[in-house]
């Protein structure tokens, strides 16, 4: 199964948990998930929602709200090296981030 932390479960699995019969424990079992698993889809089901929920980080991203200034920047000084930028934008909006994240 495709499956990876943090993210839902396939429709096609969500299906079969839903349309099969038995204890939380047996479907579970029978499908190789978690009986909470088995427990939170059907009572969303019963409120009438069949697919997944959205899933969402509660952590905003560090340069939200700045992207704005980092375009202009870049577009002033276009030779610029993401180090550079690093360094930048921690001195004048004392947010320090990585390389990947810029």
């Amino acid at each position: 199964m495709g499956w990876r932390r943090g993210q839902a479960y396939g429709q096609d699995l969500r299906d079969r948990v839903l349309a099969a019969e038995g204890s939380i424990r047996e479907v579970a079992r029978r499908f190789a998930v978690s009986d909470s698993y088995v427990a939170r889809a059907r009572s969303r089901q019963q409120l009438g929602q069949v697919s997944a929920g959205v899933q969402c980080n509660h952590v905003p991203p560090r340069l939200q709200g700045l992207e704005g200034v980092l375009t202009e920047r870049m577009a002033a000084a276009p030779e610029q090296t993401l180090t550079q930028l690093c360094q930048w934008i921690e001195a004048e909006h004392g947010v320090r981030v990585s390389l990947t994240t810029m």
